[in-house]
């Protein structure tokens, strides 16, 4: 049996499908390095597709580090309007649920995609999409952010981001 996972990117009112593979037997299932992750810990994107995205642990410093972990349980939660969440299911059950908050690095710049979410990306690369100019750790206010910039606000851990189109 296969369990399956999901990386729904609230904020951007899409889900995203990914699949995971499990080794299971005797309706024991090991869980994705991503579904065993804590609060704290960081993803990356490491494959990401129109409508698939394939997540793994990383170092919090690390460059390709997209999410951070909020909470993770073992059944389905509201996350909420600002958070993206990833699902495992085994058997048609949720075996683990996180809550994850965008964790973008100031100059670098990502693929904001409506059915992946973030993925990083080269600034020089025709996928980029935004480069954040600003990172305000410790607080979420939009008005941080000056225009022609658009922003992202996270209120667990407040943080607020400043995007701009990285060819402007």
């Amino acid at each position: 049996m296969e369990p399956a996972a999901v990386l729904n990117v609230r904020l951007l009112c899409v889900a995203v499908t990914v699949a995971v593979g499990a080794v299971t037997g005797c309706s024991v299932t090991e869980l994705s390095a991503t579904a065993r992750a804590k609060a704290g810990d960081c993803l990356a994107v490491a494959e990401g597709a129109a409508t698939q995205a394939r997540t793994e642990p990383t170092d919090c410093s690390s460059a390709r580090t997209v999410y951070t972990v909020v909470s993770n349980s073992d059944h389905r939660r509201d996350c909420g309007s600002e958070y993206a969440s990833y699902e495992e299911t085994s058997a048609g059950e949720t075996v683990a649920y996180l809550c994850l908050a965008p964790d973008l690095k100031q100059n670098s710049c990502y693929h904001r995609d409506s059915a992946t979410g973030f993925a990083t990306a080269d600034c020089a690369d025709s996928q980029a999409t935004v480069r954040v100019v600003a990172r305000v750790d410790g607080r979420a206010d939009r008005e941080l952010c000056a225009p022609p910039a658009t922003y992202l606000t996270v209120s667990e851990p407040k943080t607020t981001f400043c995007f701009v189109n990285p060819r402007a």
